[in-house]
């Protein structure tokens, strides 16, 4: 295998792959990345036996093969070389990367012990790459990192029709954003859970084009996968085998009170308030006629407090949120303004956006309210 490629496409694609790399391999193959070579078309491509990603790119082609290196130390490599074209040729046990004045070499691994990767699913449909990774943004930040709770650290993704849905929650807050795509078979319907952190992954690298391909399939319970591809790259992911929430039953029917935030002010208020909160304290918001005030701390602590201008209107609310939550979900909102919709001190509030049209208008984000000390 010999070939001459571009830097920064290699670079690109390299990184691209090897982030599904494991951190501890079960076996040291997997530690590898694949690179094959046909024709005047380079592949790259990682597997962990979850998460498979490959990476497509043009090069000059003297001899075709196929080869199978460290993946990282690869990436390490390829991101630090000169902004020259590179030369790539395999001789015996080992691959040999020349670039400018650089030279590396480095030892192949037994490419025959690597497992096929997944075929990729067949294509569900398509989504506006922009669309499909703000929405992912602002719903996996509300999934949990606890590994003993499966349920808990995917994305739920709802399908009907032209509207795909999608939901995450750790418990203490639940984010839902709607959006709409463009199936390949009309009336589609489909409810899957994916990891949440490799699916944000994804739909963040996969923003070059102006489309997301979306591919399913779910051959038995625990056995289907996502597939996602644009821009010469593509990826898939084993589903979650979790039954999620029944989550439509927490969104509250009605609100007794409601307030309009600037988000900018109201966010910078309640990180310079949240300094003297301990960990887990609850950030102290005081909703009155035109303002809110907020609080922090305790008698014997450090005390902060800032009054900000609001909308309002309801009976006059004192409510308590972790500030940690209620800064990813005002992060989150994208609007200039935020509504929060309130019931009880106790019952979970509402954020979204004010304003916007469209899809950017269909995101909620649920905190529970933390009990404030007496």
């Amino acid at each position: 295998m010999k070939f001459r490629v571009e830097r920064d496409a290699l670079a690109n694609a390299v990184a691209w792959t090897a982030r599904s790399l494991p951190a501890r391999p079960p076996v040291p193959v997997l530690a590898g990345l694949v690179l094959s070579v046909e024709a005047d078309t380079l592949e790259v491509s990682g597997f962990d036996y979850e998460v498979s990603t490959q990476a497509e790119l043009p090069v000059h082609a003297a001899s075709s093969g196929r080869t199978l290196v460290s993946g990282r130390l690869l990436a390490d490599i390829t991101k630090s070389l000169p902004p020259h074209p590179v030369d790539v040729a395999v001789d015996g046990p080992r691959l040999s990367i020349n670039c400018g004045n650089a030279r590396f070499s480095l030892p192949t691994l037994p490419v025959e012990d690597y497992p096929a990767l997944p075929t990729m699913p067949s294509t569900a449909g398509t989504v506006a790459a922009s669309v499909f990774a703000e929405a992912v943004g602002q719903v996996a930040i509300a999934a949990g990192r606890d590994d003993t709770l499966p349920m808990l650290t995917g994305v739920r993704i709802e399908i009907e029709a032209d509207t795909i849905t999608l939901v995450a929650t750790d418990r203490f807050r639940l984010a839902l954003r709607e959006f709409t795509w463009k199936p390949s078979t009309p009336g589609a319907s489909a409810a899957i859970l994916v990891p949440a952190r490799t699916l944000a992954d994804a739909a963040k690298t996969l923003t070059g084009g102006s489309e997301v391909t979306v591919s399913l399939s779910s051959s038995g319970v625990g056995e289907g996968l996502l597939g996602l591809s644009g821009q010469g790259k593509q990826t898939t992911t084993r589903l979650l085998d979790a039954e999620f929430l029944k989550y439509r039953s927490i969104l509250p029917p009605e609100f007794s009170s409601h307030a309009e935030l600037d988000v900018a002010a109201f966010t910078e208020a309640a990180k310079r308030v949240a300094l003297v909160a301990e960990r887990w304290a609850p950030l102290r918001c005081e909703f009155s006629d035109g303002a809110v005030t907020l609080r922090a701390g305790g008698d014997e602590e450090s005390q902060a407090e800032e009054r900000c201008e609001v909308v309002f209107e309801g009976e006059t609310t004192t409510i308590g949120f972790n500030p940690a939550f209620l800064l990813d979900g005002l992060a989150a909102v994208h609007s200039e303004t935020a509504r929060l919709e309130m019931t009880t001190p106790l019952k979970p509030a509402v954020l979204s956006a004010v304003g916007g049209d469209g899809d950017a208008a269909t995101y909620r984000y649920l905190i529970m309210p933390v009990r404030l000390p007496s």
